[in-house]
Formats: structure tokens, sequence, C-alpha cells
């Protein structure tokens, strides 16, 4: 059992995204009374059809995000965000789809971070870096609430939690602020009891919100 809320940093106009940053984000999780709890890991991958003629129209889709989680090791989950559609696969579609060709990897990015426990919670702070480089390209805190597996049922006791990061973050009086993207699980037929398809989806709109906000200040 378990739900979790996934957010993403927004850096204040004219600030960036740097390692300092992320150090200090790490010093309030532990000054949370928090214990680490060992390393994690997701890695996001955008793809794209190898189309011979990319002017012909394609019933396939245009493209499409995999995501591969630490905890599920052995499963896969794409998501068509045009169609609102997810799909959870055994990890062996890697090696078909590799075979195939059908779709190639155009961006990979890996979720790095600790893990942190506190009581019926944990929370992992998350680096976003390119799959071959160091570069940060976004930080993402991941709060997960153990003893309820019902969305609606935890919603009170997370939002309750996350009132009180932000008085412990507001003291560090850092440069932009931890931001939730609403996922819309509906959309995706999801139901309320809480899965690792809800938090691929969680992941994906994060990813999302964090380009966004990178446009935004470009």
């Amino acid at each position: 059992m378990t739900v979790k809320w996934i957010l993403h940093w927004t850096p204040t106009q004219g600030s960036v995204v740097n390692s300092q940053i992320l150090n200090e984000i790490s010093q309030c999780v532990e000054s949370f009374n928090a214990v680490k709890d060992g390393r994690w890991k997701a890695t996001l991958t955008f793809y794209r059809p190898n189309l011979r003629d990319p002017t012909i129209p394609s019933e396939f889709p245009r493209d499409f995000l995999g995501i591969s989680l630490l905890e599920q090791p052995n499963k896969y989950y794409f998501i068509i965000r045009g169609n609102k559609i997810i799909l959870e696969a055994d990890s062996t579609i890697l090696t078909i789809m590799e075979k195939l060709q059908s779709y190639k990897s155009k961006v990979a990015l890996n979720f790095e971070g600790v893990q942190y426990k506190m009581g019926d919670f944990q929370m992992k702070v998350v680096k976003v870096v390119p799959n071959q480089g160091e570069s940060l390209r976004g930080i993402l805190i991941e709060i997960e609430y153990l003893p309820i597996s019902s969305i609606e049922k935890a919603k009170p006791i997370m939002e309750e939690f996350l009132e009180l990061w932000r008085e412990v973050m507001s003291k560090k009086s850092l440069p932009g602020h931890f931001s939730q993207a609403e996922p819309h699980f509906a959309e995706y037929k999801l139901p309320d009891n809480y899965t690792s398809q809800h938090t691929a989806i969680q992941y994906a709109a994060a990813l999302a919100q964090l380009i966004a906000s990178a446009q935004l200040r470009g």
C-alpha cells in the first residue's frame, strides 16, 4: 500500500537549477528527521517511429514515452500522451523493440536520487540528468505515504505533510519553489487505488512541467 506525490522544482525568474540548490534541498529533507534509505533510479525515454517516409500518415503513435522504475524491475511502462493511454509491459519488451526497430529512442533522461524514511512517509530527492551526461536538467521531490493506497483518502494527509515540508523549505529562502503537476489519472482511466502506473504518469507530467518552465525562462 502506498500513495505518491511528485513535485517539480520551478526556479524563480533569472535563476537556474544547480547542484548547490539540490544539496540545500537534500539538507532540508535531512533536517526533517529523515533517515537515508539507499539510492533510487528511474529512466524515461522519448520514442519516435522509424518512418521511411515521414510525410506518409501513419496509424502508429507519432511519439510516446517509456519509463522504467527501480521498484518494478520486471516491468516497463508506455505512455501515449496524446491518446491518454498507459500500458504496462514485461521488461523484455525492450529487447523486442530493439530487434524490430519500429521505434527509436530520441532522448533518454535518468531520474536519480536518494531515498529517505521518516515514519509512515518516504521522500526522494531526485535529480534529472541526461542518460549520456551529468548536466542537471531539473529537480524533483517524491513524497510517499505508506499506510494507504487510496488516493482520495491519502490526500488530506499528504496535503498536511506538504505544508510542513514547505515550512521547512521556506527557512532556506531558495530561489524557487516546488509545484505539483496535476496528472489527471481519470483521463488515463486509472482507479483510485494507487499503482506503479500512477507513478509513471506523474513522472511524465512532472517532466513536461520542467520542460515548460525551462522554455518560459528561456
